[in-house]
């Protein structure tokens, strides 16, 4: 890693403050360059490879990078970027020695620019300092039992926090294993578990289900897992479920990219009782739940859920006057829609900006969207809002049916008969191949809002 901080040092003039991207799958060197520019005072800018090349494009423009290094995998898609940033691939980077002055670095110090996934349309940089690193590790820590006996298998993609930071840096700084796959794949997966036996799986609904679904589900040995990690969103039960029916307790990990993103966590012994609750606030951060008016809501109100802790981020990079409307008397907003149990167990329930409001009545697409999941017929579906002349609004339902199953609009709707009141059906059900999600499994709703709208 010093080496490494060398030859940025010497080859390209990095120093403390300026900023290192970095294009490709998941490696090592990921790891090896968030710790060398650490160790420089430098920050580190790992870009989701799924973008177009128009949106790197936005992305380098706006976080200015000394050089951008590249996968080997990728350097055509580095070429079609053309962002006038030097780029060299990551494996001629070279050796330069050890890093000598070694500077004296702050834990203050940013370290991390993650840009979020652009769920509401244009991507902002998120700023982690080491101290918020640090921070979430002992979070995560605690919240899993992370010891140096475990194996950590990360097969989701580290340009998001929750590849990174929910099991990945934190086991490394517990001393444990770790396995990355470069991509995931559901058959490699499977495979990896039951030759390389991995203690602790982090899983998204959607790579969950990849797997859960998969022909070798049923014969895969999955005796090494004491447990498997979700969030990213809401999690239906019938993705859950699978991994309890074969003796796997399924936890929950709920956070953003500004809070590192271990806040809100669920426990291993907590996991078959609780279904549905991402858990209690993580060890050092707190949580609550405030009504409109900023009250504290009573156990089962649903209000919006707010972070305060000292791995949260430290500003949107480069736009102080949205950094500062993210928070109210120190706590973050975090846009999100939960309530509390009896036993101060948090609930998820939507997106804020999601609510559907029609005819006056307020609408969770996310109680919509679990009676959907419950559809053996249905592979995935989500619920927006679309503007309508007499209610406002109305819920319409994007649909994708399993490969081989028939299902037409009148199946989608007699699934709500007598489960939900009249007004919160679907006044529509759009049929689509896939829903557009970004890499963490969270659906891109505003690309669903602009079909609606089209419609």
């Amino acid at each position: 890693m010093l080496s490494l901080a060398a030859a940025l040092r010497r080859r390209w003039g990095v120093n403390a403050g300026d900023r290192v991207a970095y294009l490709g799958f998941n490696h090592p060197v990921v790891l090896e360059l968030l710790f060398a520019c650490a160790r420089l005072g430098a920050i580190f800018v790992p870009l989701n490879w799924r973008l177009a090349p128009p949106e790197h494009r936005e992305i380098l423009r706006d976080c200015a990078p000394k050089v951008l290094l590249v996968g080997r995998e990728l350097r055509q898609q580095a070429v079609e970027i053309g962002a006038g940033i030097e780029t060299e691939t990551s494996d001629a980077i070279g050796t330069f020695g050890p890093l000598d002055p070694a500077p004296a670095i702050e834990v203050s110090a940013p370290v991390l620019l993650v840009y979020t996934s652009g769920a509401t349309g244009r991507p902002k940089g998120v700023l982690l300092t080491q101290a918020a690193l640090v921070w979430n590790a002992r979070n995560s820590i605690a919240a899993h039992a992370l010891t140096e006996a475990d194996h950590v298998l990360t097969v989701l993609p580290m340009f998001h926090v929750g590849g990174l930071n929910i099991h990945t840096t934190p086991a490394l700084a517990a001393g444990a294993r770790v396995t990355l796959h470069p991509r995931f794949d559901a058959s490699a997966a499977l495979r990896a578990i039951a030759i390389d036996r991995p203690t602790l799986l982090l899983a998204v609904p959607q790579v969950s289900l990849a797997m859960t679904n998969h022909p070798d589900w049923g014969a895969t040995d999955l005796s090494s897992l004491r447990l498997v990690t979700t969030g990213s969103s809401i999690i239906p039960a019938a993705v859950i479920r699978p991994w309890h029916e074969r003796g796997i307790p399924v936890t929950q990990v709920y956070g953003m990219t500004e809070s590192g993103p271990v806040a809100v966590c669920l426990r291993r012994e907590d996991a078959r009782r609780k279904v549905g609750s991402c858990g209690t606030p993580a060890l050092h951060c707190e949580a609550r739940i405030v009504d409109d008016a900023g009250r504290e809501a009573a156990p089962g109100e649903i209000g919006e859920i707010l972070l305060r802790g000292p791995n949260l981020f430290r500003e949107y990079w480069g736009d102080p006057e949205v950094t500062r409307a993210a928070f109210v008397d120190g706590w973050l907003r975090t846009g999100d829609l939960g309530h509390r149990d009896d036993q101060g167990f948090f609930y998820v329930d939507d997106r804020k900006k999601d609510l559907v409001i029609s005819g006056g009545e307020n609408i969770r697409p996310a109680e919509i969207e679990n009676v959907l999941a419950e559809c053996e017929a249905i592979v995935e579906a989500a619920v927006v809002g679309c503007a309508d002349e007499r209610w406002g609004e109305v819920p319409v339902a994007f649909v994708v049916a399993k490969a081989g199953r028939e299902v037409t609009r009148t199946d989608v709707l007699s699934l709500f008969e007598g489960r939900l009141a009249r007004f919160k059906h679907p006044r529509e059900v759009v049929f689509l191949d896939r829903l557009p999600r970004n890499a963490m499994g969270k659906v891109l709703k505003h690309e669903l809002r602009a079909r609606s709208r089209q419609r």
